[in-house]
C-alpha cells in the first residue's frame, strides 16, 4: 500500500467502486456511504480517492466532474451529453492505435483513451 496504513473508511470506499458500473463522482460516493457511515466527511472520500488513485487501485476519468473507475482493464467510455451519465463500452482497446501514435511522433506512448459522447439509450426513451 505505498506506505499508507491500512483505511477501513478506503477500503469502504474502494469495496463500493468495486461494486458498481456508475463511474461515480467523490459527491456520489459520499452520498451511498453517509447514511451508514454518519462520521464520514466528502473530504475523507476525496482524500482517499487520491489515494487509491495514487496506489494504482482506481483510476481517475478526466470528465468534467472528476469520475472513478475500479476496472483497470483498458476500455472505452460513453458520456451522455444530456444526463452527464457515464458508461462502459463493451469493445477491445485498439493497441493498434498506441503502435500507430508511437511511429509518428517522438513520445513515448503508453496507452489511449477512448470517450465517446452523444444521448445515452435513458435520455433518448424520454423523448
Amino acid at each position: 500500500m505505498n506506505g499508507k496504513r491500512y483505511s477501513r473508511q478506503r477500503e469502504l470506499i474502494y469495496e463500493t467502486l468495486m461494486h458498481t458500473n456508475e463511474h461515480p463522482t467523490a459527491e456520489m460516493v459520499y452520498q451511498w456511504l453517509k447514511p451508514e457511515n454518519p462520521s464520514l466527511s466528502l473530504g475523507t472520500v476525496y482524500r482517499n480517492l487520491n489515494v487509491l488513485a495514487d496506489e494504482g487501485r482506481i483510476r481517475r476519468m478526466a470528465f468534467p466532474v472528476e469520475r472513478y473507475d475500479a476496472d483497470l482493464h483498458a476500455h472505452p467510455h460513453f458520456r451522455c451529453d444530456k444526463c452527464g451519465a457515464v458508461y462502459d463500452m463493451d469493445f477491445p482497446y485498439n493497441s493498434e492505435l498506441d503502435r500507430r501514435a508511437l511511429e509518428t511522433s517522438a513520445h513515448q506512448v503508453e496507452g489511449h483513451e477512448v470517450i465517446f459522447h452523444g444521448v445515452c439509450v435513458n435520455c433518448k426513451t424520454l423523448h
